[in-house]
């Protein structure tokens, strides 16, 4: 088993990485004494994991099981509402446990609503997915979509623990594992260039959900985004990097319209974009470019979008949260492995968004 350490100012927490390890996590979970449990998932994962897992939990304490509607669709006030009503329903005090089992988007409507269940109670995350394995279950963020814009309502709340199983993995389509491999990418561009050589070269181990390249690339990206964490909890800066493709991708999925695009192929594309205009602003080569593009393709990702509105695609990025007195903020990259955050010319960004296929 691997164990990664997130250090933050309120104490430490683990994420373990192993297969199998949703069997043991009763015994995980007992330690931290829960007068009662409520496991959070998802239609899709409910029948494969989720039934199982709360009749397990119940050795620890008394254990309800809440399925939610899935997808970024659903990423709302009202299923955050409909959690804390399971909450209540279960009699759950500030001793209780939330269990978020599944993907991104129930890691994030879990989080919320343990963040401000009782002002406040401990979850734990066993994300069922790739891209929630290696990105959206570290860290604390957790929170709603809102029409005005993507996770524009929520609140830093960190986990008690992280269990990623690698064997969930196998259950996922094709298209959510590469969903995944944006995020693994992602990492190795803004913080570990050796990383990204490895992701690189271990593409197809991969996509072929090898269990010792899946967790690595758990493993190195959870590393990663755990050190940046600790500098950064709250986003004051350096975080914010961590954010590399996703100016362009949330302006994607939202113009697109939730659903259309998974998180990753938006962040993929948004990488692609990134890269671009990095080069336009002379950071770095065209052929750091086609290298990123290349990767990106043969993750089985997206690397350009044709016929997205440019003006709407421009309005959601003013709404991004990274956008200071009206002026968006970009995260490009000085070089692969290293990434920064700046405001550009407009001209620049018209060409990136000329040669990403936006009309």
């Amino acid at each position: 088993m691997k164990r990664v350490t997130v250090s933050v100012a309120g104490g430490s927490y683990d994420i373990l990485i192993d297969s199998g390890l949703r069997a043991r996590l009763p015994s995980l979970v007992a330690p931290f004494a829960p007068t009662r449990l409520l496991v959070v998932t998802d239609a899709v994962v409910a029948p494969l994991y989720g039934t199982e897992l709360a009749r397990a939990l119940h050795a620890v304490a008394p254990a309800a099981l809440h399925a939610i509607d899935g997808g970024e669709a659903g990423k709302t006030m009202a299923a955050v509402e409909r959690v804390i009503d399971a909450l209540v329903a279960h009699r759950a005090d500030r001793k209780s446990m939330v269990v978020a089992l599944g993907g991104g988007v129930v890691g994030d409507i879990a989080g919320f609503a343990a963040a401000i269940y009782m002002r406040g109670i401990r979850f734990v995350q066993v994300p069922t997915t790739l891209l929630a394995q290696v990105d959206s279950s570290v860290g604390g963020k957790t929170g709603v979509n809102h029409a005005a814009g993507k996770n524009l309502v929520g609140a830093f709340h960190q986990p008690s623990l992280v269990v990623a199983d690698a064997e969930v993995l196998h259950s996922l389509p094709p298209r959510e594992l590469s969903a995944g491999l944006a995020e693994v990418i992602k990492h190795g561009l803004l913080g570990d260039a050796d990383y990204f050589s490895a992701v690189e070269r271990d593409l197809a181990r991969l996509l072929a959900c090898e269990p010792d390249a899946l967790s690595a690339a758990v493993a190195r990206s959870c590393e990663i985004k755990a050190g940046v964490v600790a500098r950064d909890e709250k986003e004051t800066g350096e975080r914010a990097l961590l954010n590399l493709g996703h100016t362009f991708g949330h302006a994607i999925e939202a113009v697109a319209g939730y659903g259309r695009w998974l998180h990753g192929e938006a962040v993929g594309c948004g990488m692609c974009l990134a890269a671009d205009l990095s080069r336009r602003l002379g950071m770095i080569s065209a052929a750091d470019v086609q290298r990123i593009e290349a990767a990106v393709a043969a993750a089985r990702l997206p690397t350009r979008i044709e016929g997205l509105a440019r003006r709407a695609a421009l309005a959601a990025m003013a709404g991004d949260k990274k956008t200071e007195a009206g002026q968006i903020r970009f995260i490009l990259l000085e070089r692969i492995g290293r990434a920064m955050q700046r405001t550009v010319p407009a001209e620049a960004l018209d060409a990136t968004l000329n040669a990403g296929g936006y009309v």
